[in-house]
């Protein structure tokens, strides 16, 4: 005895909830632009100037540490001269 299956009875599970993710997750709202703490910017203008350092010295790794400290030593110097 042979149980026959048409291949238009079959359903996909599941399939309908993911599109309605997929519609619903491109309908996202722009994001803002909040004002960041001074700390945040400190933050990005040190990573900023760390990154700068990465650069300068030809991409070598190694020595992110050191990068970041001088960033660091930088930054602030120049905020508590000010």
């Amino acid at each position: 005895m042979q149980v026959q299956t048409s291949k238009g009875s079959r359903k996909r599970k599941g399939t309908h909830s993911i599109k309605k993710q997929r519609l619903t997750s491109s309908k996202k709202e722009p994001v803002q632009s909040q004002s960041g703490s001074p700390c945040d910017d400190l933050h990005a203008r040190i990573a900023n100037r760390a990154h700068e350092l990465y650069v300068g010295r030809g991409y070598r790794e190694g020595y992110a540490l050191d990068d970041w400290l001088e960033a660091e030593r930088e930054i602030l110097g120049r905020e508590c001269t000010t």
